[in-house]
Protein backbone atom coordinates (compact mmCIF):
# COMPACT_ATOMS: atom_id res chain seq x y z
CA UNK A 1 0.00 0.00 0.00
CA UNK A 2 1.42 3.39 -1.04
CA UNK A 3 0.53 6.65 0.69
CA UNK A 4 -0.38 9.81 -1.25
CA UNK A 5 0.62 12.91 0.69
CA UNK A 6 0.39 16.68 0.22
CA UNK A 7 3.53 17.96 -1.57
CA UNK A 8 5.48 21.10 -0.73
CA UNK A 9 3.21 24.05 -1.55
CA UNK A 10 5.73 26.84 -1.95
CA UNK A 11 7.25 29.63 0.06
CA UNK A 12 5.17 30.78 3.07
CA UNK A 13 2.31 28.42 2.09
CA UNK A 14 1.48 25.90 4.82
CA UNK A 15 -1.96 24.60 3.88
CA UNK A 16 -4.26 24.03 0.94
CA UNK A 17 -7.85 23.09 0.12
CA UNK A 18 -8.71 19.98 -1.87
CA UNK A 19 -10.46 21.34 -4.95
CA UNK A 20 -11.09 18.30 -7.16
CA UNK A 21 -10.46 14.57 -7.15
CA UNK A 22 -9.90 13.33 -10.71
CA UNK A 23 -10.12 9.69 -9.61
CA UNK A 24 -12.43 7.72 -7.33
CA UNK A 25 -11.79 4.63 -5.18
CA UNK A 26 -11.39 1.56 -7.36
CA UNK A 27 -10.00 3.47 -10.36
CA UNK A 28 -6.73 2.31 -11.87
CA UNK A 29 -3.96 4.92 -11.95
CA UNK A 30 -0.53 5.09 -13.53
CA UNK A 31 2.62 6.48 -11.95
CA UNK A 32 2.63 10.31 -12.19
CA UNK A 33 -1.02 10.39 -13.34
CA UNK A 34 -2.87 13.30 -11.73
CA UNK A 35 -5.02 12.24 -8.76
CA UNK A 36 -6.34 15.53 -7.39
CA UNK A 37 -5.97 19.29 -7.48
CA UNK A 38 -5.15 21.44 -4.44
CA UNK A 39 -5.76 25.16 -4.17
CA UNK A 40 -3.74 27.59 -2.07
CA UNK A 41 -4.05 31.34 -1.75
CA UNK A 42 -1.34 31.68 -4.42
CA UNK A 43 -1.26 28.72 -6.78
CA UNK A 44 -3.04 25.57 -7.83
CA UNK A 45 -1.07 22.37 -7.21
CA UNK A 46 -1.72 19.02 -8.86
CA UNK A 47 -0.90 15.85 -6.95
CA UNK A 48 0.47 12.99 -9.08
CA UNK A 49 0.25 9.32 -8.23
CA UNK A 50 3.49 8.08 -6.63
CA UNK A 51 2.97 4.58 -8.11
CA UNK A 52 0.88 2.56 -10.53
CA UNK A 53 -2.02 0.59 -9.08
CA UNK A 54 -5.58 1.10 -7.85
CA UNK A 55 -6.85 4.04 -5.80
CA UNK A 56 -7.83 2.13 -2.68
CA UNK A 57 -9.08 4.85 -0.32
CA UNK A 58 -9.50 8.63 -0.32
CA UNK A 59 -8.69 9.95 3.15
CA UNK A 60 -9.19 13.71 2.62
CA UNK A 61 -12.32 14.76 0.72
CA UNK A 62 -12.99 17.70 -1.61
CA UNK A 63 -13.28 20.91 0.41
CA UNK A 64 -11.06 19.66 3.25
CA UNK A 65 -8.14 21.82 4.36
CA UNK A 66 -4.85 19.94 4.55
CA UNK A 67 -1.32 20.80 5.62
CA UNK A 68 1.98 19.95 3.96
CA UNK A 69 2.69 16.18 4.08
CA UNK A 70 -0.86 15.37 5.20
CA UNK A 71 -2.24 11.98 4.09
CA UNK A 72 -4.57 12.26 1.09
CA UNK A 73 -5.16 8.68 -0.07
CA UNK A 74 -3.87 5.12 -0.29
CA UNK A 75 -2.92 3.30 -3.49
CA UNK A 76 -2.84 -0.47 -3.81
CA UNK A 77 0.11 -1.10 -6.10
CA UNK A 78 -0.40 -3.00 -9.34
CA UNK A 79 0.82 -6.35 -8.03
CA UNK A 80 -1.42 -6.11 -4.96
CA UNK A 81 -4.65 -4.89 -6.54
CA UNK A 82 -7.61 -7.07 -5.66
CA UNK A 83 -9.44 -9.06 -8.30
CA UNK A 84 -12.54 -6.96 -7.96
CA UNK A 85 -10.69 -3.91 -9.28
CA UNK A 86 -9.68 -5.74 -12.47
CA UNK A 87 -12.89 -7.62 -13.21
CA UNK A 88 -14.81 -4.74 -14.84
CA UNK A 89 -11.99 -4.22 -17.37
CA UNK A 90 -12.13 -7.88 -18.43
CA UNK A 91 -15.91 -7.51 -18.91
CA UNK A 92 -15.34 -4.48 -21.14
CA UNK A 93 -12.79 -6.46 -23.15
CA UNK A 94 -15.40 -9.13 -23.85
CA UNK A 95 -17.95 -6.59 -25.05
CA UNK A 96 -15.95 -4.61 -27.54
CA UNK A 97 -12.19 -4.98 -27.69
CA UNK A 98 -9.72 -3.46 -25.28
CA UNK A 99 -10.35 -0.37 -23.21
CA UNK A 100 -7.09 1.43 -23.97
CA UNK A 101 -3.67 1.79 -22.45
CA UNK A 102 -4.94 0.67 -19.06
CA UNK A 103 -5.77 -2.82 -20.33
CA UNK A 104 -2.16 -3.70 -21.04
CA UNK A 105 -0.84 -2.39 -17.75
CA UNK A 106 -1.97 -5.26 -15.54
CA UNK A 107 0.47 -7.99 -14.56
CA UNK A 108 2.64 -9.35 -17.40
CA UNK A 109 1.02 -12.77 -17.51
CA UNK A 110 -2.44 -11.40 -18.22
CA UNK A 111 -1.07 -8.93 -20.76
CA UNK A 112 0.63 -11.70 -22.73
CA UNK A 113 -2.51 -13.83 -22.86
CA UNK A 114 -4.60 -10.82 -23.96
CA UNK A 115 -2.15 -10.08 -26.78
CA UNK A 116 -2.39 -13.68 -27.98
CA UNK A 117 -6.19 -13.49 -27.97
CA UNK A 118 -6.14 -10.20 -29.89
CA UNK A 119 -3.72 -11.54 -32.50
CA UNK A 120 -5.78 -14.64 -33.29
CA UNK A 121 -9.22 -13.00 -32.94
CA UNK A 122 -10.40 -16.22 -31.31
CA UNK A 123 -11.20 -14.85 -27.87
CA UNK A 124 -14.54 -14.26 -26.21
CA UNK A 125 -15.38 -11.34 -28.53
CA UNK A 126 -16.18 -13.77 -31.33
CA UNK A 127 -13.98 -12.01 -33.89
CA UNK A 128 -13.60 -13.14 -37.49
CA UNK A 129 -10.84 -15.76 -37.71
CA UNK A 130 -10.43 -15.47 -41.44
CA UNK A 131 -8.26 -12.38 -41.33
CA UNK A 132 -7.38 -9.75 -38.75
CA UNK A 133 -7.12 -6.76 -41.09
CA UNK A 134 -10.81 -6.69 -41.90
CA UNK A 135 -11.65 -5.89 -38.32
CA UNK A 136 -9.86 -2.72 -37.30
CA UNK A 137 -10.52 -3.18 -33.61
CA UNK A 138 -9.77 -6.87 -33.43
CA UNK A 139 -6.41 -6.96 -35.21
CA UNK A 140 -4.74 -4.31 -33.06
CA UNK A 141 -5.18 -3.36 -29.44
CA UNK A 142 -6.82 0.02 -28.91
CA UNK A 143 -4.52 2.45 -27.09
CA UNK A 144 -5.50 5.82 -25.65
CA UNK A 145 -3.23 8.85 -26.11
CA UNK A 146 -3.44 10.79 -22.86
CA UNK A 147 -2.48 14.31 -21.84
CA UNK A 148 0.81 14.02 -19.92
CA UNK A 149 1.71 15.71 -16.65
CA UNK A 150 2.00 19.44 -17.38
CA UNK A 151 3.99 20.58 -14.35
CA UNK A 152 3.35 21.97 -10.91
CA UNK A 153 0.33 24.32 -10.70
CA UNK A 154 -0.48 23.82 -14.40
CA UNK A 155 -3.94 22.27 -14.68
CA UNK A 156 -4.88 22.90 -18.32
CA UNK A 157 -3.39 23.14 -21.79
CA UNK A 158 -4.57 23.98 -25.28
CA UNK A 159 -4.06 21.64 -28.22
CA UNK A 160 -1.84 23.75 -30.46
CA UNK A 161 -0.91 21.52 -33.41
CA UNK A 162 -1.59 17.99 -34.59
CA UNK A 163 1.38 16.59 -36.52
CA UNK A 164 -0.61 13.54 -37.65
CA UNK A 165 -4.11 13.02 -38.99
CA UNK A 166 -6.59 10.18 -38.61
CA UNK A 167 -5.48 7.08 -40.50
CA UNK A 168 -1.77 7.92 -40.39
CA UNK A 169 0.70 5.24 -39.31
CA UNK A 170 2.96 6.26 -36.42
CA UNK A 171 5.98 4.84 -34.67
CA UNK A 172 6.39 4.49 -30.92
CA UNK A 173 7.50 7.82 -29.37
CA UNK A 174 6.85 9.70 -32.63
CA UNK A 175 5.41 13.16 -31.89
CA UNK A 176 1.64 13.26 -32.39
CA UNK A 177 0.74 16.76 -31.26
CA UNK A 178 1.91 19.80 -29.32
CA UNK A 179 0.11 21.25 -26.30
CA UNK A 180 0.47 24.83 -25.14
CA UNK A 181 0.21 25.87 -21.48
CA UNK A 182 0.52 29.34 -19.98
CA UNK A 183 4.24 28.67 -19.43
CA UNK A 184 5.67 26.04 -21.74
CA UNK A 185 4.90 23.90 -24.79
CA UNK A 186 4.57 20.13 -24.32
CA UNK A 187 4.94 17.55 -27.09
CA UNK A 188 2.89 14.36 -26.85
CA UNK A 189 4.57 11.20 -28.19
CA UNK A 190 2.80 8.08 -29.46
CA UNK A 191 2.60 5.49 -26.65
CA UNK A 192 3.03 2.65 -29.18
CA UNK A 193 3.46 1.93 -32.88
CA UNK A 194 0.28 1.64 -34.90
CA UNK A 195 -2.37 3.74 -36.61
CA UNK A 196 -3.97 6.96 -35.36
CA UNK A 197 -7.60 5.87 -35.54
CA UNK A 198 -9.46 8.83 -33.99
CA UNK A 199 -8.59 12.35 -32.82
CA UNK A 200 -10.83 13.31 -29.90
CA UNK A 201 -9.47 16.76 -29.10
CA UNK A 202 -9.06 19.18 -31.98
CA UNK A 203 -6.65 22.09 -32.31
CA UNK A 204 -7.73 24.95 -30.06
CA UNK A 205 -9.53 22.76 -27.51
CA UNK A 206 -8.64 22.88 -23.83
CA UNK A 207 -7.48 19.67 -22.15
CA UNK A 208 -6.46 18.56 -18.67
CA UNK A 209 -3.79 16.13 -17.42
CA UNK A 210 -4.97 12.55 -17.86
CA UNK A 211 -7.55 13.49 -20.49
CA UNK A 212 -7.72 11.45 -23.69
CA UNK A 213 -6.46 13.21 -26.81
CA UNK A 214 -6.84 10.41 -29.34
CA UNK A 215 -7.11 6.68 -29.86
CA UNK A 216 -4.72 4.40 -31.70
CA UNK A 217 -4.85 0.88 -33.07
CA UNK A 218 -1.64 -0.72 -31.89
CA UNK A 219 0.44 -2.71 -34.35
CA UNK A 220 0.15 -3.04 -38.13
CA UNK A 221 -3.51 -4.09 -38.19
CA UNK A 222 -5.06 -0.66 -37.66
CA UNK A 223 -5.53 0.14 -41.34
CA UNK A 224 -8.02 2.55 -42.81
CA UNK A 225 -10.93 0.54 -41.48
CA UNK A 226 -10.08 1.44 -37.90
CA UNK A 227 -12.33 4.47 -37.93
CA UNK A 228 -15.35 2.33 -38.89
CA UNK A 229 -14.69 -0.35 -36.31
CA UNK A 230 -14.09 2.32 -33.72
CA UNK A 231 -17.48 3.89 -34.23
CA UNK A 232 -19.25 0.56 -34.08
CA UNK A 233 -17.40 -0.78 -31.03
CA UNK A 234 -17.76 2.29 -28.84
CA UNK A 235 -21.45 3.02 -28.96
CA UNK A 236 -21.74 2.86 -25.22
CA UNK A 237 -18.96 5.46 -24.92
CA UNK A 238 -20.55 8.11 -27.13
CA UNK A 239 -23.11 8.99 -24.52
CA UNK A 240 -20.39 10.35 -22.28
CA UNK A 241 -19.58 13.28 -24.56
CA UNK A 242 -15.84 13.80 -24.37
CA UNK A 243 -15.68 15.77 -27.61
CA UNK A 244 -17.45 13.12 -29.80
CA UNK A 245 -19.12 14.41 -32.97
CA UNK A 246 -22.13 13.28 -34.89
CA UNK A 247 -21.99 11.96 -38.45
CA UNK A 248 -22.53 15.47 -39.72
CA UNK A 249 -19.31 16.59 -38.08
CA UNK A 250 -21.02 18.93 -35.60
CA UNK A 251 -20.51 18.66 -31.83
CA UNK A 252 -23.10 16.61 -30.02
CA UNK A 253 -25.48 18.07 -27.50
CA UNK A 254 -23.33 16.67 -24.68
CA UNK A 255 -20.86 19.54 -24.96
CA UNK A 256 -21.32 20.44 -21.30
CA UNK A 257 -19.63 17.18 -20.28
CA UNK A 258 -16.33 18.76 -21.32
CA UNK A 259 -16.54 21.58 -18.74
CA UNK A 260 -13.49 21.76 -16.48
CA UNK A 261 -13.95 19.43 -13.44
CA UNK A 262 -13.19 22.25 -11.01
CA UNK A 263 -15.83 24.40 -12.76
CA UNK A 264 -18.47 21.67 -12.61
CA UNK A 265 -17.77 21.12 -8.92
CA UNK A 266 -18.05 24.82 -8.10
CA UNK A 267 -21.29 25.20 -10.08
CA UNK A 268 -22.78 22.27 -8.17
CA UNK A 269 -21.68 23.72 -4.82
CA UNK A 270 -22.99 27.21 -5.58
CA UNK A 271 -26.23 26.04 -7.15
CA UNK A 272 -25.45 27.47 -10.57
CA UNK A 273 -26.75 26.07 -13.82
CA UNK A 274 -24.41 25.92 -16.83
CA UNK A 275 -26.86 28.32 -18.47
CA UNK A 276 -25.94 30.90 -15.81
CA UNK A 277 -22.27 30.86 -16.78
CA UNK A 278 -20.67 32.08 -19.98
CA UNK A 279 -17.91 29.68 -20.96
CA UNK A 280 -14.76 31.16 -22.46
CA UNK A 281 -13.18 27.83 -23.37
CA UNK A 282 -13.34 26.11 -26.74
CA UNK A 283 -16.95 25.76 -27.99
CA UNK A 284 -18.24 27.44 -24.85
CA UNK A 285 -16.43 25.15 -22.41
CA UNK A 286 -16.86 26.49 -18.89
CA UNK A 287 -13.67 27.12 -16.92
CA UNK A 288 -13.32 27.76 -13.20
CA UNK A 289 -12.65 31.46 -13.73
CA UNK A 290 -15.92 31.70 -15.67
CA UNK A 291 -17.81 30.41 -12.62
CA UNK A 292 -16.00 32.87 -10.36
CA UNK A 293 -16.92 35.71 -12.71
CA UNK A 294 -20.57 34.63 -12.69
CA UNK A 295 -20.55 34.53 -8.88
CA UNK A 296 -19.10 38.05 -8.76
CA UNK A 297 -22.04 39.15 -10.88
CA UNK A 298 -24.46 37.70 -8.37
CA UNK A 299 -25.09 34.44 -10.21
CA UNK A 300 -27.61 36.14 -12.46
CA UNK A 301 -26.00 35.12 -15.72
CA UNK A 302 -23.07 36.52 -17.63
CA UNK A 303 -24.97 39.11 -19.61
CA UNK A 304 -27.21 40.58 -16.93
CA UNK A 305 -25.02 42.83 -14.81
CA UNK A 306 -21.44 43.08 -16.01
CA UNK A 307 -19.14 44.47 -13.30
CA UNK A 308 -18.23 48.11 -13.84
CA UNK A 309 -14.51 47.35 -13.66
CA UNK A 310 -14.71 44.96 -16.60
CA UNK A 311 -14.19 46.32 -20.09
CA UNK A 312 -17.40 46.26 -22.15
CA UNK A 313 -17.83 43.81 -24.98
CA UNK A 314 -16.44 45.02 -28.28
CA UNK A 315 -19.07 46.47 -30.57
CA UNK A 316 -19.62 44.58 -33.84
CA UNK A 317 -17.46 45.71 -36.73
CA UNK A 318 -18.90 47.63 -39.62
CA UNK A 319 -19.93 45.25 -42.46
CA UNK A 320 -17.41 46.78 -44.82
CA UNK A 321 -14.59 46.14 -42.29
CA UNK A 322 -15.50 42.72 -40.93
CA UNK A 323 -14.06 40.72 -43.82
CA UNK A 324 -10.74 42.58 -43.48
CA UNK A 325 -10.26 41.67 -39.81
CA UNK A 326 -8.56 38.60 -38.41
CA UNK A 327 -9.41 37.04 -35.06
CA UNK A 328 -6.71 35.00 -33.33
CA UNK A 329 -7.30 33.35 -29.97
CA UNK A 330 -4.92 34.58 -27.27
CA UNK A 331 -2.32 32.02 -26.24
CA UNK A 332 -2.52 30.75 -22.69
CA UNK A 333 0.75 32.55 -21.91
CA UNK A 334 -0.69 35.84 -23.17
CA UNK A 335 -3.88 35.29 -21.14
CA UNK A 336 -1.81 34.67 -18.01
CA UNK A 337 0.32 37.77 -18.62
CA UNK A 338 -2.82 39.87 -19.06
CA UNK A 339 -4.44 38.49 -15.91
CA UNK A 340 -1.35 38.90 -13.72
CA UNK A 341 -0.66 42.44 -14.85
CA UNK A 342 -4.26 43.48 -14.30
CA UNK A 343 -4.32 41.77 -10.90
CA UNK A 344 -1.18 43.72 -9.95
CA UNK A 345 -2.88 47.01 -10.82
CA UNK A 346 -6.03 46.05 -8.96
CA UNK A 347 -4.25 44.84 -5.82
CA UNK A 348 -1.15 46.96 -5.21
CA UNK A 349 -1.00 50.69 -4.52
CA UNK A 350 1.43 51.07 -7.38
CA UNK A 351 3.52 54.19 -7.83
CA UNK A 352 6.58 54.96 -10.00
CA UNK A 353 9.55 57.20 -9.26
CA UNK A 354 12.19 58.20 -11.82
CA UNK A 355 15.84 59.15 -12.00
CA UNK A 356 18.61 59.15 -14.58
CA UNK A 357 22.08 57.66 -14.56
CA UNK A 358 25.27 58.63 -16.37
CA UNK A 359 26.58 55.39 -17.91
CA UNK A 360 30.05 56.77 -18.72
CA UNK A 361 31.98 54.84 -16.07
CA UNK A 362 30.16 51.52 -16.61
CA UNK A 363 30.66 51.73 -20.37
CA UNK A 364 34.35 52.57 -19.95
CA UNK A 365 34.90 49.70 -17.50
CA UNK A 366 33.07 47.28 -19.75
CA UNK A 367 35.01 48.39 -22.81
CA UNK A 368 38.34 47.99 -21.00
CA UNK A 369 37.75 44.49 -19.64
CA UNK A 370 35.18 42.81 -21.90
CA UNK A 371 37.70 40.85 -23.99
CA UNK A 372 39.69 39.65 -20.97
CA UNK A 373 36.44 38.87 -19.15
CA UNK A 374 35.10 36.76 -22.01
CA UNK A 375 38.42 34.96 -22.47
CA UNK A 376 38.58 33.95 -18.80
CA UNK A 377 34.92 33.24 -18.03
CA UNK A 378 33.58 32.15 -21.43
CA UNK A 379 30.70 34.64 -21.35
CA UNK A 380 30.33 38.23 -22.52
CA UNK A 381 30.28 41.09 -20.03
CA UNK A 382 26.99 42.95 -20.43
CA UNK A 383 25.19 45.72 -18.58
CA UNK A 384 22.75 43.42 -16.75
CA UNK A 385 25.37 42.18 -14.28
CA UNK A 386 26.15 45.78 -13.27
CA UNK A 387 22.46 46.55 -12.73
CA UNK A 388 21.89 43.30 -10.87
CA UNK A 389 24.80 43.99 -8.50
CA UNK A 390 23.68 47.61 -8.04
CA UNK A 391 20.13 46.53 -7.19
CA UNK A 392 21.32 43.85 -4.74
CA UNK A 393 23.46 46.51 -3.06
CA UNK A 394 20.51 48.95 -2.81
CA UNK A 395 18.08 46.27 -1.56
CA UNK A 396 20.28 45.69 1.50
CA UNK A 397 19.82 49.33 2.46
CA UNK A 398 16.10 49.48 1.61
CA UNK A 399 14.81 45.96 2.50
CA UNK A 400 11.12 46.86 2.11
CA UNK A 401 11.60 46.96 -1.66
CA UNK A 402 12.64 43.30 -1.38
CA UNK A 403 9.60 42.33 0.71
CA UNK A 404 6.01 41.24 0.13
CA UNK A 405 2.66 41.46 1.90
CA UNK A 406 1.11 38.27 3.27
CA UNK A 407 -2.26 39.11 4.79
CA UNK A 408 -1.56 41.56 7.59
CA UNK A 409 2.17 40.76 7.72
CA UNK A 410 5.18 41.99 5.77
CA UNK A 411 7.64 39.25 4.79
CA UNK A 412 11.18 40.58 4.49
CA UNK A 413 13.55 38.51 2.34
CA UNK A 414 17.14 38.33 3.59
CA UNK A 415 18.24 37.16 0.15
CA UNK A 416 17.73 38.31 -3.44
CA UNK A 417 16.20 36.06 -6.07
CA UNK A 418 16.42 38.39 -9.04
CA UNK A 419 13.81 38.15 -11.78
CA UNK A 420 15.06 39.16 -15.24
CA UNK A 421 12.15 39.99 -17.56
CA UNK A 422 12.79 38.39 -20.95
CA UNK A 423 10.90 38.87 -24.19
CA UNK A 424 10.20 35.74 -26.26
CA UNK A 425 8.18 35.13 -29.44
CA UNK A 426 5.42 33.74 -27.21
CA UNK A 427 5.38 36.66 -24.76
CA UNK A 428 7.10 38.06 -21.68
CA UNK A 429 8.52 35.63 -19.11
CA UNK A 430 10.53 36.29 -15.94
CA UNK A 431 13.18 33.66 -15.18
CA UNK A 432 14.72 33.96 -11.72
CA UNK A 433 18.42 34.13 -10.79
CA UNK A 434 18.53 32.65 -7.28
CA UNK A 435 20.76 34.16 -4.58
CA UNK A 436 22.00 36.83 -6.97
CA UNK A 437 23.26 38.84 -4.00
CA UNK A 438 25.94 36.20 -3.32
CA UNK A 439 27.08 35.91 -6.96
CA UNK A 440 29.92 37.64 -8.79
CA UNK A 441 29.73 39.32 -12.19
CA UNK A 442 30.73 36.18 -14.11
CA UNK A 443 28.22 33.94 -12.33
CA UNK A 444 25.43 36.47 -12.93
CA UNK A 445 26.24 36.79 -16.62
CA UNK A 446 26.35 33.00 -17.04
CA UNK A 447 23.02 32.58 -15.25
CA UNK A 448 21.36 35.31 -17.32
CA UNK A 449 22.73 33.83 -20.53
CA UNK A 450 21.52 30.32 -19.61
CA UNK A 451 18.03 31.42 -18.55
CA UNK A 452 17.69 33.66 -21.58
CA UNK A 453 18.51 30.81 -23.96
CA UNK A 454 16.03 28.50 -22.23
CA UNK A 455 13.36 31.22 -22.45
CA UNK A 456 13.88 31.70 -26.20
CA UNK A 457 13.78 27.93 -26.76
CA UNK A 458 10.62 27.55 -24.67
CA UNK A 459 12.39 25.24 -22.21
CA UNK A 460 11.92 27.16 -18.96
CA UNK A 461 10.45 25.04 -16.16
CA UNK A 462 8.03 26.26 -13.51
CA UNK A 463 10.90 26.22 -11.01
CA UNK A 464 12.88 28.59 -13.23
CA UNK A 465 10.19 31.25 -12.86
CA UNK A 466 9.12 30.92 -9.22
CA UNK A 467 10.32 32.58 -6.05
CA UNK A 468 11.58 35.92 -7.37
CA UNK A 469 11.85 38.75 -4.83
CA UNK A 470 12.63 41.68 -7.17
CA UNK A 471 12.56 42.17 -10.95
CA UNK A 472 14.56 44.08 -13.55
CA UNK A 473 12.95 44.86 -16.90
CA UNK A 474 15.10 46.18 -19.75
CA UNK A 475 12.93 47.97 -22.28
CA UNK A 476 15.99 49.71 -23.66
CA UNK A 477 16.86 46.74 -25.87
CA UNK A 478 13.72 47.59 -27.88
CA UNK A 479 14.47 51.33 -27.95
CA UNK A 480 12.25 52.46 -25.06
CA UNK A 481 13.33 55.85 -23.70
CA UNK A 482 11.04 55.85 -20.65
CA UNK A 483 8.26 53.69 -19.24
CA UNK A 484 6.46 52.77 -16.01
CA UNK A 485 6.86 49.01 -15.44
CA UNK A 486 4.07 47.05 -13.74
CA UNK A 487 4.83 45.05 -10.61
CA UNK A 488 5.35 41.30 -10.77
CA UNK A 489 3.19 40.21 -7.78
CA UNK A 490 3.68 39.50 -4.94
CA UNK A 491 6.92 41.50 -5.29
CA UNK A 492 6.92 45.10 -4.07
CA UNK A 493 9.41 46.54 -6.56
CA UNK A 494 10.51 46.41 -10.20
CA UNK A 495 13.27 48.43 -11.88
CA UNK A 496 12.84 49.60 -15.46
CA UNK A 497 15.98 50.11 -17.57
CA UNK A 498 15.83 52.11 -20.79
CA UNK A 499 17.75 53.19 -23.87
CA UNK A 500 21.20 54.76 -23.45
CA UNK A 501 21.13 58.08 -25.29
CA UNK A 502 23.68 60.86 -25.69
CA UNK A 503 22.26 64.00 -24.06
CA UNK A 504 23.77 67.38 -23.18
CA UNK A 505 24.63 67.53 -19.47
CA UNK A 506 26.21 70.25 -17.37
CA UNK A 507 29.44 68.90 -15.83
CA UNK A 508 31.57 71.32 -13.75
CA UNK A 509 29.92 74.26 -15.46
CA UNK A 510 30.49 72.85 -18.95
CA UNK A 511 27.90 71.44 -21.34
CA UNK A 512 29.10 68.01 -22.49
CA UNK A 513 27.49 65.04 -24.20
CA UNK A 514 26.97 62.08 -21.88
CA UNK A 515 25.47 58.58 -22.35
CA UNK A 516 22.39 58.85 -20.15
CA UNK A 517 19.71 56.34 -19.18
CA UNK A 518 16.39 56.96 -17.47
CA UNK A 519 15.60 54.62 -14.58
CA UNK A 520 12.09 53.90 -13.28
CA UNK A 521 11.20 52.14 -10.03
CA UNK A 522 7.60 51.00 -9.69
CA UNK A 523 6.78 50.01 -6.12
CA UNK A 524 3.93 48.99 -3.84
CA UNK A 525 3.15 52.09 -1.80
CA UNK A 526 1.41 49.93 0.82
CA UNK A 527 4.78 48.88 2.24
CA UNK A 528 7.32 51.12 0.46
CA UNK A 529 7.25 54.81 1.33
CA UNK A 530 8.38 57.49 -1.08
CA UNK A 531 11.57 58.05 0.92
CA UNK A 532 12.55 54.38 0.62
CA UNK A 533 11.79 54.27 -3.11
CA UNK A 534 13.83 57.41 -3.87
CA UNK A 535 16.69 56.21 -1.65
CA UNK A 536 16.78 52.87 -3.49
CA UNK A 537 16.94 54.54 -6.90
CA UNK A 538 19.64 56.99 -5.76
CA UNK A 539 21.78 54.10 -4.46
CA UNK A 540 21.46 52.30 -7.82
CA UNK A 541 22.44 55.52 -9.61
CA UNK A 542 25.47 56.07 -7.34
CA UNK A 543 26.70 52.49 -7.80
CA UNK A 544 26.47 52.69 -11.59
CA UNK A 545 28.07 56.13 -11.89
CA UNK A 546 30.98 54.96 -9.72
CA UNK A 547 31.22 51.13 -9.98
CA UNK A 548 34.08 51.13 -7.46
CA UNK A 549 31.44 51.62 -4.75
CA UNK A 550 30.26 48.06 -5.41
CA UNK A 551 33.73 46.72 -4.68
CA UNK A 552 34.04 48.82 -1.52
CA UNK A 553 30.46 48.03 -0.36
CA UNK A 554 29.64 51.75 -0.13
Amino acid sequence: MTEVRVPTLGESVSEATIATWFKKPGDRVEADEMLCELETDKVTVEVPSPAAGTLDEIVAQEGDTVGVDALLAHIAEAGNAGPESMEPRRDEDKQGGYSGADSDKADSGKADSEKADAGSSSGDDGGDTSGGSSDGGGSGKEVEVEVPTLGESVSEATVATWFKKEGDSVEADEMLCELETDKVSVEVPAPAAGTLSKILKQEGETVEPGGVLAKMSQGAGGGTASGTSQSSSSGEKSASGGGEKSSSGKPTENRRDSDAPSASKMMEEKGLSPDDVEGTGKDGRIMKEDVLKALEQGGSGPKADAPKSEAPKRAPSQPQDADREERVKMTRLRQTIAKRLKDAQNTAAMLTTYNEVDMTEVMALRSEYKELFEKKHGVRLGFMSFFTKACCHALKEVPEVNAEIDGTEVVYKNFVHMGIATGTPQGLVVPVIRDADSMGFAAIEKAINDKGKKARDGKLSMGDMQGGTFTISNGGVYGSLMSSPILNPPQSGILGMHKIQQRPMVIDGQIVARPMMYLALSYDHRIVDGKGAVTFLVRVKEALEDPRRLLMDL
